[in-house]
């Protein structure tokens, strides 16, 4: 499994979420502590906003702690929103265009878990994949196809109810190919201004995900940054959160309707 956050509020440098914390995503990347994988080292990424409505976007597939253009970079940049992530690899290429996030536009994708047997039925979740974002398609994991399938069914203006038609018509696959691994899913989107979190597992082990507000903004992450437990929200089972602002933080059901 990977770790992630994402964060959104008044503009900060990036270092002071990603790297300076006691456990921040560059000492999880080394060791995690509420995954299987204590170790995330396939490659990282970061994506921002600045002045333009597109995201920058850095990716390597070197681990975070061995990178000090990474340093570099979080030292120097300042922005409102942001997202980071380490990653696990399960199950296809430790490959630069397969580090996360995704961007497409304005939209901004980062996930923590997998799609079971995805190798059984990667053809039929690509195809799920509309040709105006297959073309896009730069990396080979589950997590890319999700992205697109998603934005193709309308993310960018409803990705509750987006992300949710993707899940079910997967786990539907997923039944009829007789996989009996699970589809879990812990993510992170954005279209750039309003940023939106989810928490599901078709087995009810979802990934962990928790969120804080400090006075700067919110904050979402895989697991806690520090060791003040006490200022960390877990998102529920079945939940998505939605952030407006880096203020308002509004935590609600995620029902994905398995048919």
């Amino acid at each position: 499994m990977c770790r992630f956050l994402a964060y959104q509020g008044e503009p900060v440098f990036l270092d002071s979420v990603v790297s300076k914390p006691c456990h921040s995503l560059i000492q999880q990347s080394m060791r995690a502590t509420e995954c299987k994988t204590t170790t995330n080292g396939d490659g990282f990424g970061l994506g921002w906003y600045g002045e333009r409505p597109e995201p920058g976007l850095y990716r390597d597939l070197r681990p975070a702690w061995s990178d000090d253009n990474l340093l570099s970079i979080c030292m120097q940049v300042r922005s409102p929103l942001f997202f980071a992530h380490v990653r696990a690899a399960t199950g296809t290429a430790t490959a630069r265009a397969n580090c996360h996030p995704f961007a497409h536009g304005s939209s901004l994708f980062m996930h923590n878990g997998q799609i079971g047997g995805f190798g059984r039925i990667r053809r039929q979740v690509e195809a799920m994949i509309p040709d105006e974002f297959y073309q896009h398609r730069s990396g080979t994991t589950d997590s890319e196809a999700i992205f697109l399938a998603a934005l193709g069914r309308g993310a960018k203006d409803d990705p509750a109810e987006a992300f949710g038609s993707v899940l079910a018509e997967i786990c539907g696959m997923m039944r009829a190919a007789g996989i009996n691994d699970a589809l879990r899913f812990a993510a992170c989107f954005t279209d750039g201004e309003t940023l939106h979190a989810f928490r599901w597992a078709c087995d009810e082990k979802a990934p962990t995900l928790y969120w804080r507000r400090d006075g700067h903004g919110v904050q979402i992450v895989s697991e806690p940054l520090d060791e003040t437990r006490e200022h960390w929200n877990a998102v529920p089972q079945g939940s998505s959160l939605t952030a407006h602002g880096g203020v308002a933080v509004e935590v609600k059901p995620f029902a994905v309707t398995l048919h």
